[in-house]
């Protein structure tokens, strides 16, 4: 096969989805170059891949909106296959995303062989349940059959713009330079994959009776998670920062406390060490933080867990034992195992 010129990178999942399929597109574009590279990704997601040099095009496909229906959903097509694409990497395994493709007639479809779409594919690699998805997402490079280098973390660009709207929002708290930062961020699409909200507070009233700043971070639906009133030393800065914009302020944070969430994948990308809590799921469905000095906190030993592979909307054992369990002196004590174990280089951020 001839190496390939114009590629279509799809993932129309969630954010946590789009950034762990980063390190597949920057292994692409070290192995070809000189390929254009696009990357087809739904509304919410797309502000994420701003300024990112692997990628030469990002296309939206919003699959829930205004291209819900089958209209639309052919003029997508439509205008996928204008662009004259030569192959198409799907990471995402559903079904509207293979016909998409299939439909926009791109010569080469490589996918996953538990695709709901397997055979609308013209290339099918194997699913490998038992790694972490960086590495799933990266062994669809090996139906190239060629040499590559695989990159597991994902890598962020927050532009000039967005560093100074961090450093706004720091001066706005009345946060002096060289005060050390501890990200906190309670929320999570699924609520079986939220720790409790007054472990939180806890955790963030013993952070700054110890002298540290912390920041709340996430959307808007996420500011009132956490009951803690007018509370000195913390910045509640959710819903106040585009995803970039929160990259950044995570990246000046020592350490990220976190559920099993979309801020999890943006602290290993911006290379803070993060305390990520699992409930409901469990790190060994390859979802779990790589950074060196990460630790995941969880209550092993439940019959119950893992209860779903995504989360679901209540325990349906109706304990929540699994986060119940967590206490925040067990968070405490982890993020000062991070903060131990890290060298002055990993930690002092600027």
């Amino acid at each position: 096969m001839p190496e390939p010129s114009k590629v279509l990178v799809v993932q129309t999942a969630f954010l946590g989805d789009v950034i762990l399929t980063l390190p597949l597109v920057q292994a692409l574009r070290k192995t070809f170059p000189f390929a254009q590279i696009d990357f087809l990704v739904v509304p919410k997601t797309a502000s994420v891949l701003a300024n990112h040099p692997a990628i030469d095009k990002v296309l939206i496909f919003d699959k829930r909106g205004g291209d819900a229906g089958i209209g639309a959903f052919l003029r997508q097509v439509r205008t996928i296959r204008k662009r004259n694409y030569d192959t198409a990497i799907l990471p995402h395994r559903s079904i509207r995303s293979a016909a998409l493709v299939r439909m926009a007639k791109i010569p080469r479809r490589i996918g996953f062989n538990t695709s709901a779409g397997r055979i609308l594919l013209t290339d099918v690699v194997k699913y490998e349940s038992l790694v972490h998805e960086v590495d799933r997402n990266l062994n669809l490079l090996n139906a190239f059959k060629v040499y590559y280098e695989r990159p597991r973390i994902p890598e962020l660009f927050p532009s000039d713009a967005d560093r100074e709207a961090v450093d706004g929002l720091l001066r706005s708290a009345q946060h002096e330079s060289g005060e050390a930062l501890i990200g906190i961020a309670p929320g999570t699409v699924w609520n079986t994959k939220r720790w409790i909200p007054e472990r939180y507070a806890d955790l963030v009233r013993r952070l700054t009776s110890r002298g540290f700043w912390v920041v709340i971070l996430g959307g808007g639906d996420d500011r009132r998670l956490l009951p803690l009133g007018e509370s000195p030393r913390v910045l509640n800065a959710a819903g106040r920062l585009t995803i970039l914009q929160s990259a950044e302020l995570i990246r000046r944070c020592r350490v990220l406390v976190c559920n099993d969430s979309a801020p999890m994948h943006l602290a290993v990308a911006v290379r803070t060490p993060v305390v990520a809590i699992f409930g409901a799921t469990i790190p060994e469905f390859g979802f779990a933080p790589i950074g060196k000095n990460d630790v995941v906190l969880e209550t092993k030993g439940l019959a119950c867990r893992p209860c779903t592979s995504h989360g679901g909307d209540a325990c349906p054992v109706k304990t929540f034992d699994c986060m119940m369990r967590i206490s925040a002196s067990q968070a405490l004590e982890a993020v000062n195992k991070i903060l131990g174990k890290s060298s002055r280089e990993t930690w002092q951020k600027n």
